[in-house]
C-alpha cells in the first residue's frame, strides 16, 4: 500500500482525492496539503477549500502551511508519506520539497503535455478551438510541467462545451488515470517517458479583462472566448441599453491597462453584462437579422442576437447587472432596449 500526501485546492481536485482515499487496497492518504481557509462571499466569511472539506469527510489530517516555510519539509516527512499527488494545488513546490519524499511527487495536469503547460490549459484549449484535449500524469521536476510522463488519456471537446464542462469530465476521468498511474509506479510496472523538446504554447491564466468579450471578430471566435471563460472568470461586456455613440466603431482593447481605463469610463452610461450561454446563429433561419454591426443588439419574441464581424451570435442565457441569471429572451423583454442598444 502506497502512503500518499495529496496536494490540491479547488473542486476540480476533489474527485482525485476521493478516488485515492477510497481505494484502501492500494493507497493510504496520510495527509492533505491545501490553502488556508479564505474569505468568500459578501460577508467575507472564512471558508475551507473544497479539498479540505473532502479531506475532513475522510478524517484525513490537513496541512495548511506554506511550503516555503522553513519547517515545512520536517512536517512533510513527519507524515510518513512515500509519494505526493498534486492536482491544482496552486503553489510551486521548491527543490527541497520535491526531494523530501522518497518516491517523488506526481501531478495530474489537464492537457496532453507538452501542449498547454501552465495555469489554464482547458480554457486555452477551448479558446484555441482544439477538438481534443486530455489529462497527463507526470513526475514533478523544477521546470513548469516539464517532468517525465507516466500516463495520458484523451477527451473530446464538443462544439458547445464550456471549459467547465470539459474540466468536469477531465477531473473524473483523471482521477482514475492518477490512481492507476501511481499504482503502476509503486509496483514498478511503468516506464517514465521524457517529454519531447520543442516550442509549445503556454496556458497563461485568464484574467477578468481577458474575459471581456470582443465582437469585432468572426462569430466562431466570439463563441470560443465565451465558452473558454465559462464559468470562470465569466465572459462579460458593457451593455449600452440606449446606444453608445461611437461605441461600435471602437475596437475592443487589446491592452489590459487601456481596457481597464475604458471600462471605468463606460460605467457612467453603461453597465456590466454577463453572457452565460450563447451560440453562433443559424444563418439559414430567415428570422435572423443579417445586417447587425459588431456589438449591435437585436431581439424578437423568443431570440436575442448580437452582431459580430461575421454572422450574429445568439444569446441563450445572460446575467444583467443586479439581476439573476435568466433566459436571454426573458431579459430582453424586460430591459426596455432602444433601437440603438449595443454591447462592447
Amino acid at each position: 500500500m502506497l502512503k500518499v500526501l495529496f496536494a490540491g485546492t479547488p473542486e476540480v481536485a476533489v474527485p482525485a482525492l476521493r478516488r485515492l482515499a477510497g481505494d484502501h487496497e492500494h493507497f493510504e492518504v496520510v495527509a492533505v496539503l491545501t490553502r488556508p481557509d479564505a474569505p468568500q462571499g459578501r460577508g467575507r466569511k472564512l471558508t475551507p477549500s473544497p479539498v479540505k472539506e473532502a479531506a475532513l469527510d475522510f478524517d484525513i489530517p490537513v496541512l495548511e502551511c506554506d511550503p516555503k516555510e522553513p519547517t515545512f519539509v520536517a512536517e512533510l516527512k513527519a507524515t510518513g508519506a512515500e509519494a505526493g499527488a498534486v492536482v491544482a494545488y496552486g503553489k510551486i513546490l521548491k527543490e527541497d520539497v520535491l526531494g523530501a519524499l522518497p518516491m517523488g511527487w506526481y501531478n495530474l495536469h489537464f492537457s496532453l503535455l507538452p501542449q498547454w503547460r501552465g495555469a489554464a490549459p482547458v480554457q486555452r484549449s477551448v479558446w484555441s478551438g482544439d477538438t481534443i484535449t486530455g489529462a497527463t500524469v507526470f513526475k514533478l521536476t523544477r521546470g513548469m510541467d516539464t517532468g517525465p510522463i507516466l500516463a495520458q488519456s484523451t477527451c473530446e471537446i464538443g462544439a458547445h462545451d464550456t471549459s467547465g464542462d470539459v474540466l468536469s469530465r477531465l477531473a473524473e476521468d483523471g482521477s482514475y488515470l492518477l490512481a492507476s498511474a501511481l499504482t503502476a509506479m509503486a509496483e514498478g510496472r511503468i516506464v517514465l517517458q521524457e517529454q519531447p523538446q520543442g516550442a509549445y504554447e503556454v496556458a497563461k491564466k485568464i484574467t477578468h479583462e481577458d474575459a471581456r468579450i470582443r465582437f469585432d471578430v468572426p462569430v466562431f471566435a466570439v463563441d470560443r472566448q465565451i465558452r473558454a471563460c465559462t464559468p470562470e472568470p465569466g465572459a462579460w461586456c458593457m451593455l449600452h441599453p440606449h446606444g453608445a455613440g461611437d461605441g461600435l466603431q471602437r475596437s475592443v482593447r487589446a491592452d489590459a491597462a487601456e481596457a481597464s481605463s475604458n471600462a471605468e469610463r463606460d460605467m457612467g452610461d453603461a453597465e456590466p453584462f454577463h453572457v452565460l450561454k450563447a451560440h453562433p446563429a443559424d444563418t439559414n433561419d430567415p428570422q435572423i437579422p443579417t445586417d447587425l454591426k459588431p456589438g449591435m443588439l437585436a431581439s424578437s419574441k423568443k431570440h436575442v442576437w448580437i452582431g459580430t464581424a461575421s454572422a450574429p451570435l445568439e444569446l441563450e442565457e445572460v446575467k444583467a447587472q443586479g439581476k439573476k441569471a435568466m433566459r436571454a429572451a426573458d431579459w430582453a423583454r424586460g430591459a426596455r432596449l432602444s433601437a440603438g442598444a449595443c454591447v462592447d
